[in-house]
């Protein structure tokens, strides 16, 4: 039997209230976003936060910017995709992530607010960070970024929007992104991994969790065989930006976040795995009862100064 952290097993044993997959995704919402309210810690400053709408695919799409450096020379920037299974979620849920990252990277942090399923499945959750992107790159010199050093990044679904915007920009579709940040991401929709059997319960996201998100997101088979909402079944990785991937072993996502590192390895891609046997799921907007979430946010940010510092890719 696998090693589980203490605070993990504190964390379910004060949990209450009926599973997310249980409820309606309107009830859902509420329920996960008063569960990051109280567990998140309090937020470290930054230099300044400010918000921003632009056009987007199905409307006005919000967008949120977080400075970790007062202006300047123009700052290197973290694209942002929020978790919640693509059905929860958005700038609140995510802001003490953003701001540790900002702060910690004493760079800039844009969060985007993407549509939601099951009101807007997929590819709306992609459109809406395509569009993201491609207006960070056309505005960069504007908010004092430089667009040489762009990353692309996210926690679970919102990993897997940051992996497909990668493939994108290599592939010309979009700005090329330089580093991508892909934190205990979802990488195959069809739900094959040996971790899917294996964590079933007692941790915040199980297997049937995970279905409840997926049945959401991608209703129809033929779209979870869809690259863009599986990048572990993209043809190719060859040419993708150098990666951090994090994984967590109580976690039904950690085999296909392992595969997807082991391929971007094999096909000449730079990779950092950080694997965590003894965590599961979420764990880093959970820092109020995970004392691991601080350090592992610090070795992102670390990881992303490095990255940038020597222009990787």
């Amino acid at each position: 039997m696998r090693a589980i952290h203490p605070d993990v097993v504190a964390l379910m044993q004060g949990s209450k209230g009926p599973a997310l997959g249980s409820l309606p995704p309107v009830e859902a919402r509420l329920a996960y976003a008063a569960s990051r309210q109280a567990l998140q810690p309090a937020f470290d400053p930054v230099d300044s936060i400010e918000d921003i709408a632009i056009p987007g695919p199905g409307g006005p799409l919000a967008l949120r910017l977080f400075r970790g450096a007062p202006p300047g020379s123009p700052l290197p920037c973290l694209l942002f995709l929020h978790g919640g299974g693509w059905v929860l979620g958005g700038l609140d849920s995510h802001e003490g992530i953003c701001r540790r990252l900002a702060m910690a990277s004493g760079a800039c942090v844009l969060a985007v607010d993407y549509r939601l399923a099951p009101e807007s499945p997929f590819p709306a959750a992609l459109d809406d960070a395509a569009a993201a992107l491609q207006w960070l790159g056309a505005h960069a010199a504007r908010l004092g970024i430089d667009p040489a050093r762009i990353a692309v990044g996210g926690d679970s679904a919102g990993g897997t929007l940051a992996a497909v915007l990668a493939l994108m920009g290599r592939d010309g579709a979009l700005p090329r992104s330089m580093f991508q940040v892909l934190l205990y991401p979802v990488t195959d929709l069809g739900m094959t991994g040996d971790s899917y059997a294996r964590v079933t319960q007692g941790v915040p996201l199980t297997a049937a969790t995970m279905r409840y998100f997926i049945d959401h997101y991608a209703p129809m088979q033929a779209d979870r065989r869809d690259w863009r909402a599986s990048p572990l079944l993209a043809e190719s990785l060859v040419g993708t930006p150098p990666a951090l991937v994090l994984t967590c072993g109580h976690d039904p996502l950690c085999t296909e976040g392992q595969r997807y590192a082991e391929r971007l390895e094999h096909e000449g891609v730079a990779v950092t795995a950080l694997h965590l046997s003894d965590q599961a799921h979420g764990i880093l907007n959970m820092g109020q009862a995970i004392g691991a979430a601080s350090m592992v946010l610090d070795f992102v940010a670390a990881t992303l100064r490095e990255a940038w510092r020597t222009r990787v890719g």
